[in-house]
């Protein structure tokens, strides 16, 4: 459904009990909020949450920002390197704004935020600027965005900035299950089937890469959120790859050492992604971090 939200139109999905505790998940760069597998949502729904899922703005069904132009990454890659401004369309803290806006706009006071990825790095802020809104806060394979942090290899880096091979659907498939498998986790590895279907769901529901180019140029005029950190109060579960190849385990742990009381979840042979196998330990995760908030 679509929620006007922060002054834009946001797509929402809304599942499990209009009278239990709210999940608000938020998704990670470039994905759309079919991204939160469907197992997952159920889990979380069997354990008595209302589920949200939400496109963030420019990507999926919500709003886009094509006006805005396609960024030169390479050029905003740079002055990031030379400690020089970045400018962008928009910035993480909008789209944090974005979120608590559906918050708003469906009348509720509280949620239980997991954000992954970038949507973790949204979460952040969510967290750290309306702690009243943020009951818990899971925060998936993702950084305060800190210089020090390790970076991806540089061969990844290039699959990242790579494009598909050809226009049409085929090749976009192609390009997006090349990606997962390069960032994918070598302890649960994805069944290839599994993995062109979801592909193919997501191109077919909305393809733009546009849009996840204005989100990465957020993320990079973003900087180091780290100052961020100690203002978040609620609870915190922070949950990471040992084999993440993206954002590497030592962003995980960084994130731990600078929020207050954060509990954290290290798992062996996770990637960055969210494996099938895994789906119900998130899921208890999740809850049983939500059940700090109300000892």
């Amino acid at each position: 459904m679509q929620i006007q939200a922060n002054g834009l139109h946001i797509e929402v999905d809304d599942q499990g009990p209009a009278g239990g505790p709210v999940v608000l998940l938020i998704m990670g760069l470039g994905m759309q909020l079919i991204a939160w597998p469907q197992a997952l949502v159920d889990g979380l729904v069997a354990r008595g949450f209302r589920v949200l899922r939400l496109d963030n703005r420019d990507i999926g069904l919500s709003q886009g920002f094509d006006h805005a132009g396609v960024p030169h990454m390479a050029l905003a890659g740079l002055r990031h390197l030379l400690h020089l401004p970045v400018r962008s369309p928009y910035c993480l803290a909008d789209m944090a704004r974005d979120a608590l806006g559906v918050l708003d706009a469906l009348g509720i006071a509280q949620a239980h935020v997991c954000g992954a990825s970038m949507g973790g790095m949204i979460a952040q802020h969510l967290a750290a600027t309306a702690p009243q809104r943020v009951a818990s806060l899971t925060l998936m394979m993702t950084t305060s965005g800190a210089r020090s942090l390790p970076k991806p290899r540089w061969a990844l880096q290039r699959t990242l900035m790579s494009r598909p091979a050809g226009p049409g659907e085929d090749a976009a498939v192609a390009w997006i299950v090349h990606l997962f498998g390069a960032i994918g986790s070598p302890g649960y590895p994805a069944n290839a089937d599994t993995l062109r279907e979801r592909a193919l769901a997501s191109v077919r529901r909305a393809w733009h890469p546009a849009g996840s180019a204005r989100q990465l140029l957020a993320i990079v005029a973003d900087g180091d959120r780290t100052p961020l950190l100690a203002r978040i109060k609620a609870p915190t579960r922070i949950v990471h790859g040992l084999d993440d190849p993206l954002v590497p385990v030592a962003s995980g742990q960084q994130l731990a050492q600078h929020i207050a009381g954060a509990q954290t979840d290290f798992i062996p042979g996770m990637g960055h992604d969210l494996p099938d196998m895994l789906l119900g330990h998130f899921a208890t995760g999740i809850a049983e971090n939500a059940a700090r908030a109300h000892p």
